[in-house]
């Protein structure tokens, strides 16, 4: 019962930061250059940090990879709900490139993070 209250405690925190992630990874620091602009996307460096630490944060949590799957399903369910158009027309993420990057990173980081092994720890060894 334990387990599937944290599972679903993972799940939770998955479709909050995709959620969030939605709007947090649009932000962006221009500055002007002799040569042009530089654009810096913060916003989707800071998501996907956050999200990994939070899938591997899942699978500490429950000991298994199940919790890390859990938290990247939740992320993937809570971004695929904001990529849907609204009744009234709007996208909370867009098709730019700097979207594109934070979908397809996520996507390609977040499971690369959910199938690494669990470490236990090595007290138990002596």
């Amino acid at each position: 019962m334990t387990r599937l209250l944290l599972l679903a405690a993972a799940f939770l925190v998955g479709l909050a930061t995709g959620l969030l992630g939605a709007f947090v990874q649009a932000n962006r620091l221009v500055t002007a250059w002799p040569w042009g602009q530089l654009v810096i996307p913060w916003g989707a460096a800071l998501m996907l940090l956050l999200l990994l630490a939070l899938i591997r944060g899942g699978a500490w949590l429950l000991r298994s990879r199940l919790g890390a799957w859990s938290v990247l399903t939740g992320w993937l369910v809570g971004t695929i709900v904001m990529l849907t158009q609204s009744p009234s027309g709007d996208l909370a993420l867009a098709g730019g490139a700097r979207q594109w990057a934070y979908l397809l990173g996520g996507v390609i980081l977040g499971s690369a993070a959910a199938t690494f092994p669990v470490l236990e720890s090595q007290s138990h060894l002596r």
